[in-house]
């Protein structure tokens, strides 16, 4: 059985992660580009939020008996095949996983304008990756 104060405090993690980007989205793209203390502030947080998920993601496959996953972006597959999460969700967790491994082992090739699109842009998969998760738990 899945620890749900474990999950929750992850959960609350990611919502906490997510407001502090959310209170910087009205840093500009030139701004962004040209501060190197702006880029590392999103990279850094981007990736903790990304790693928030992927703890979720272990923790639920760990307690629950799923097979396990082969890849970070693979944990989000099994959660779809235990119908934890959608396949539209799987998805963009496939994609986030893959961005968190350029951010941690591509560090020194970082596409900017790539980081900056989905600081600007794809915050609410981290919210939409919550609600799901919450509304597994309620089925529990």
């Amino acid at each position: 059985m899945v620890n749900q104060a474990i999950v929750n405090r992850l959960l609350n993690n990611i919502d906490s992660y997510v407001r502090q980007l959310e209170d910087a989205a009205d840093i500009g793209y030139q701004d962004y580009d040209q501060d190197i203390r702006f880029q590392r502030f999103v990279e850094r947080t981007l990736q903790i939020s990304i790693e928030a998920c992927l703890d979720i993601a272990h923790h639920i496959i760990s307690d629950e008996r799923y097979r396990e996953p082969s890849t970070y972006a693979d944990a989000f597959a099994v959660l779809n095949e235990n119908e934890v999460i959608s396949s539209a969700l799987a998805e963009k967790g496939k994609r986030i996983s893959q961005f968190r491994n350029k951010l941690t082992h591509f560090y020194d090739k970082i596409d900017q304008f790539q980081v900056y699109d989905i600081f600007q842009n794809h915050l609410s998969d981290f919210s939409d990756f919550r609600q799901e998760i919450d509304m597994w738990l309620k089925r529990q």
